[in-house]
């Protein structure tokens, strides 16, 4: 959430929550006091239930005691007896149900229902608890009148003490809440109404209070909203400006706290390590970079807090990267930690080395005409004038070397060109190539001739190409002088262009000696001979491979070779036909 929107909801909390307080405080008193009265209330109304009950019921019990003093054994035996029991009865039943039940628990009389229709009674509450304690009672449903009916039951015994039978009188007694709510219908009405009433006048208290005090506090609301909207925008621009400048930087950034966990790290960091810059902030100094001198220097810092610069070395999908590292301690509040900035030096670690390996490697190769002339030279000046077989052969050696450096001076001169941008370079142009190699195969086809090697050609007549078209010549040239050197007296070098997709490949296949596998990576290096001595007898610089990769790469394009000992190499250079 933003800084803004946190500080407005965080006020708009603190309104609700004071225009809350009343409310809930009033709440808080109310509801035990409706609770603890409903409590004692229905409390009070069970036990008004249970003793009206009690009291039912043992009245019913009374009532039936009274009847079993004139009811003999013989009514559960005897059809003409219980008549007799029947006619003494009189009124009574007309105030009570009344059911004999022989102790095997068969209906043998009841005074509102059939009893030859009856269920067995053996299962009944009461009859159960008369049989046990010689009484019993209970309230339930009646199954033959489907009423709710209070039951009172008293066993009566035959003169030898066994159950003969029991003695069950029912009524059909309303229940207690529904008694109640009958004759106290307009108390409850009234209280309900109070109560209602009371609820409503709490409410409009309360409502009318929180009114107040949310009107007191909008204002303030209202003027709190404003400053901390303005100053979390500010914090905000300040954020974005700080983050936007640290990830604009052309060097990596970041910071860790004292347990090495990343704080921060800029965008351009996360880049030169390979790592997704939200995953970052979630990892340690070692995690992040996998390195434990980078490690070794952060602590170095924490423990000494001094400053400190190293130079890191590291391996990134099988390249090498250096960076200069400046390490600091800072503090603030109560975090301590590193802030490390790291300058990628690679590529200048990369052009120093190729410096050195250039210089290296033009002292090497003009080292050895140099040599030659000058020894050569010296023998001139020693020997007879007048041997002029001798001063031929002297002179022609001198001739030769000099070639050799002048050839290595044209293709260096060459390379700066293609490397640096040269202002008077002519703009690419549309040629048929037709026209462009045969020009190239007629400037190397004396050397193959010489050599007994055959050049043959095959292209489409109308490919066309944007190129620049001279040094698209060199290029080709180089590509042909290559596979002369190489190839066996009495080979033949092919050479074909044809157009595949969106791109023009111009294909020169030579059946020579091979290139292995281990040189394959180096051969377009400059000065890398694969055969040394064979290259410099042919004449070669050791740069036309690599004037080669520099043409194709000046228009936007490739070279690729394949190779195998024994059977010859194919070079295939790949431009884009548009």
């Amino acid at each position: 959430m933003k800084p803004s929107a946190a500080s407005a909801t965080g006020l708009k909390q603190s309104e609700e929550s004071m225009s809350d307080i009343i409310k809930k405080n009033i709440f808080i008193i109310t509801v035990p006091v409706l609770i603890i009265s409903i409590y004692f209330i229905t409390g009070i109304l069970f036990f008004a239930n249970n003793q009206y009950n009690e009291l039912n019921s043992k009245n019913l019990v009374e009532t039936a005691g009274v009847l079993t003093n004139f009811t003999s054994y013989d009514v559960f035996t005897d059809i003409n007896t219980v008549r007799d029991w029947t006619d003494k009865l009189g009124d009574t039943a007309a105030f009570f149900r009344i059911t004999l039940i022989n102790r095997n628990g068969l209906v043998i009389y009841d005074s509102d229902a059939d009893s030859t229709t009856m269920e067995n009674h053996l299962d009944r509450s009461e009859f159960q608890a008369a049989v046990r304690n010689g009484v019993g009672s209970s309230r339930r449903e009646s199954t033959t009148l489907g009423h709710s009916h209070l039951y009172a039951a008293i066993a009566v015994y035959n003169p030898t003490g066994e159950l003969a039978g029991v003695l069950r009188l029912s009524s059909l007694i309303p229940g207690f809440f529904s008694h109640l709510l009958s004759s106290t219908f307009l108390f409850l009405s009234g209280g309900l109404v109070i109560i209602l009433c009371a609820c409503g006048g709490i409410f409009y208290f309360s409502r009318r209070l929180s009114i107040s005090v949310e009107t007191n506090l909008e204002a303030e609301l209202k003027k709190k909203t404003i400053e901390l909207t303005a100053k979390s925008k500010e914090a905000e621009s300040e954020n974005r400006y700080r983050e936007l400048i640290l990830d604009s930087m052309f060097d990596g950034l970041l910071s860790i706290n004292s347990k090495l966990e990343i704080i921060h790290v800029n965008t351009r960091l996360c880049s030169l390590f390979g790592v997704d810059k939200e995953k970052a902030s979630q990892m340690s100094l070692l995690d992040f970079s996998g390195s434990a001198e980078l490690v070794e220097a952060a602590q170095l810092v924490l423990t000494t807090g001094r400053t400190h610069e190293m130079t890191l070395k590291r391996f990134l999908h099988g390249s090498r990267q250096y960076f200069q590292v400046f390490a600091g301690a800072f503090e603030e509040s109560d975090t301590s930690g590193v802030v490390m900035v790291l300058k990628d030096i690679s590529r200048l670690v990369k052009l120093e080395q190729v410096r050195k390996d250039f210089a290296a490697n033009v002292s090497h190769e003009l080292r050895t005409p140099i040599q030659v002339i000058k020894g050569f030279t010296e023998n001139l000046l020693d020997s007879a004038l007048d041997d002029k077989d001798q001063i031929r052969h002297f002179t022609g050696l001198i001739s030769k070397n000099v070639i050799n450096m002048e050839n290595i001076t044209n293709d260096l001169l060459t390379l700066v060109n293609l490397e640096n941008e040269d202002p008077n370079r002519r703009e690419m142009e549309e040629v048929l190539l037709l026209p462009i190699i045969t020009l190239a195969v007629s400037m190397v086809e004396d050397t193959a001739i010489k050599r007994d090697i055959s050049i043959d050609i095959s292209y489409p007549p109308d490919l066309s190409i944007k190129i620049y078209e001279s040094l698209f010549i060199q290029g080709i040239i180089n590509l042909l002088d290559n596979g002369i050197k190489y190839s066996s007296k009495g080979s033949s070098i092919k050479i074909k262009a044809f157009c595949e997709g969106e791109r023009i490949i111009i294909e020169v296949k030579d059946k020579g000696i091979g290139i292995p596998i281990e040189h394959m990576d180096r051969i377009f290096e400059r000065f890398y001979r694969v055969d040394k001595s064979r290259s410099r007898e042919a004449g070669g610089t050791g740069l036309g491979l690599s004037i080669v990769r520099h043409i194709a790469m000046l228009h936007k394009g490739t070279i690729e070779a394949e190779s195998h000992v024994g059977e010859g190499s194919i070079f295939k250079m790949i431009l884009p036909s548009q």
